[in-house]
């Protein structure tokens, strides 16, 4: 079967299903989406995804959206290598990490790409709003610092890291457009050390956001 991943550049949603895609060795086809072209309002787009939000990924005559429902769709049909490795336990805790990255640093995230992101005018932003996102990303952090030892989030290289690197990513991208968040700062030891393993994968440079690296 021919996968295709429909995708938003630095959408951390995206990038996790890329990233699932390389660590499982799957060759797969990237189209990144244009919210200027108008491809999330397309009628072709629609029938993919009735939400019309990006990922969506196609395998064969599947087609999935949300990208949860994407990384166990690939772990049933593409088990090896697992996103979920080692024995119950620790497979009950990337399922756990990955509900709190979701349920918490990303919906913190979210406020903070709409206040920051999407509003270029200062004046235009709400700063309670920012202020609670902060506080909720910053405490997020320190959690995720906590749960880390020498590896990875799971003990082994998982979901879990997958699902929280591009969301820590996009953070770290907001900050450089409101400093005073700084949440590079906030970053322990763990979750440095933790971040470079991640960027030393080698199929890391093949998921880094297009529109995120400098211009040539």
């Amino acid at each position: 079967m021919t996968i295709t991943l429909h995708a938003m550049s630095g959408s951390p949603f995206s990038w996790k299903v890329a990233l699932a895609l390389e660590h499982k060795q799957l060759p797969f086809t990237l189209r990144y989406l244009s919210v200027d072209a108008g491809d999330l309002r397309s009628p072709d787009f629609a029938r993919m995804n009735p939400r019309r939000r990006a990922p969506v990924m196609t395998d064969g005559e599947i087609c999935l959206y949300e990208s949860e429902a994407i990384l166990r769709y690939l772990e049933d049909a593409y088990p090896k290598p697992t996103l979920y490795p080692g024995e119950l336990p620790a497979r009950a805790l990337a399922y756990r990490l990955c509900a709190e990255v979701t349920s918490y640093l990303a919906v913190a995230m979210e406020e903070l790409v709409l206040e920051v992101l999407f509003k270029p005018d200062p004046a235009t932003r709400d700063p309670a709003k920012i202020e609670r996102a902060r506080q909720v990303v910053g405490q997020e952090l320190e959690h995720f610092e906590q749960q880390l030892g020498d590896g990875y989030l799971a003990g082994q290289l998982s979901a879990a890291d997958f699902t929280l690197y591009p969301c820590l990513m996009l953070c770290l991208r907001i900050e450089k457009r409101l400093p005073a968040l700084a949440f590079a700062g906030q970053l322990g030891p763990r979750l440095s050390a933790w971040k470079a393993r991640i960027e030393a994968l080698p199929y890391y440079e093949r998921t880094y956001p297009p529109h995120w690296k400098p211009s040539s």
